[in-house]
């Protein structure tokens, strides 16, 4: 699998599916969740809605993924996953690199190619974005067998895109 380092906006991405940093509601909120949600329109809300009345009543747990519409986004679907809040005190990394494993399974299930993700916890959960890169690349960088050709890191902000492209770089 391709990894690629973008920086810029996530709901701008021509790909099969665009991973959503997603709050366990799935009702939308703010940063990418937000703008996913703003961008795409409607119909992922509506989904989303009907997952919660569904599968998922108490909401999405941490780590998990699930697929909706993408909407009027450029892509095929939204992947939604739930990061976790960093904790100083609590090493919660394996739930990190779930959000990415599972964002995977769930790309293969629908037959997705090409994937972005945003940076998952890294924004609102407090995530230390050397870290959060590192743990991304953990799970993406190995030869895990799936389908996936591309999966694009889409960096918020030049610093971010910065501090990615050094660990990237540094092997």
């Amino acid at each position: 699998m391709k990894i690629t380092l973008v920086e810029g906006d996530i709901t701008t991405q021509r790909v099969d599916a665009i991973v959503n940093a997603a709050n366990s509601s799935l009702l939308g909120g703010g940063g990418v969740d937000g703008a996913i949600h703003r961008r795409g329109g409607p119909a992922i809300l509506a989904e989303c809605r009907a997952l919660r009345a569904s599968r998922y009543g108490k909401g999405l747990p941490t780590g998990q993924a699930v697929a909706t519409t993408a909407g009027e986004l450029p892509a095929r679907w939204v992947i939604h996953t739930v990061g976790t809040v960093w904790s100083a005190s609590e090493d919660r990394s394996a739930l990190l690199r779930d959000c990415y494993a599972n964002s995977l399974r769930v790309a293969d299930e629908l037959g997705a190619a090409t994937l972005a993700f945003p940076l998952i916890s890294a924004g609102i959960y407090g995530w230390p974005v050397d870290d959060a890169v590192r743990q991304a690349l953990s799970v993406l960088r190995p030869a895990t067998p799936t389908a996936v050709t591309e999966a694009r890191l889409v960096l918020f902000g030049a610093d971010t895109h910065a501090t990615a492209r050094r660990i990237v770089d540094a092997g």
